[in-house]
């Protein structure tokens, strides 16, 4: 806290109190070098985090929402609870992190889409096909073929020896 009087950048707090309606925190100060006395006041950071939709409408960032999207792709597949928590808070850290405090939903599609793409491919396909809003099968095709390629030049997995105990 810079001091209205000096600029001085340090200073110890002598006196703090809660408001009455228990909404801001007023705190007396003491510029530790010209040592007068100034007054601050807290409060909490009411600005919400908002994402951008496609068609250019704002709303407020629900982490509800994304895990709820992630349960219905993730619905019957091998996937923790823990792992779609994990995708969830690394979606509102992005969100969080943005200097404008607002992020576009195609962004945070994109961000959960890799996710789910390296951890499962039946949800991932599940995922994309709501987010990605497929106007046809072709489409949908295209993109199963593109999720095909890259599996087929990934390295293939060693496969134990005839006969080899497991």
């Amino acid at each position: 806290m810079k001091c209205p009087f000096c600029g001085f950048v340090n200073d110890k707090v002598v006196d703090s109190r809660e408001s009455k309606e228990g909404e801001s925190i007023r705190r007396r100060r003491e510029c530790l070098k010209c040592e007068k006395r100034f007054t601050t006041y807290e409060r909490i950071d009411e600005i919400p985090y908002m994402v951008v939709k496609k068609d250019g409408r704002r709303e407020k960032f629900d982490r509800q929402k994304v895990l709820s999207g992630l349960l219905r792709a993730c619905e019957k597949r091998p996937i923790s609870m823990g792992k779609l928590e994990q995708i969830v808070n690394e979606a509102e850290a992005f969100v969080i992190d943005s200097p404008e405090r607002e992020r576009k939903t195609s962004e945070m599609g994109e961000l959960i889409m890799n996710h789910l793409k390296k951890h499962d491919k039946v949800a991932y396909v599940r995922f994309a096909s709501v987010y990605l809003d497929f106007k046809d099968v072709k489409e949908f095709m295209d993109e199963l073929k593109d999720l095909l390629k890259t599996k087929e030049s990934a390295p293939a997995p060693v496969k134990a020896k005839p006969g080899a105990k497991g």
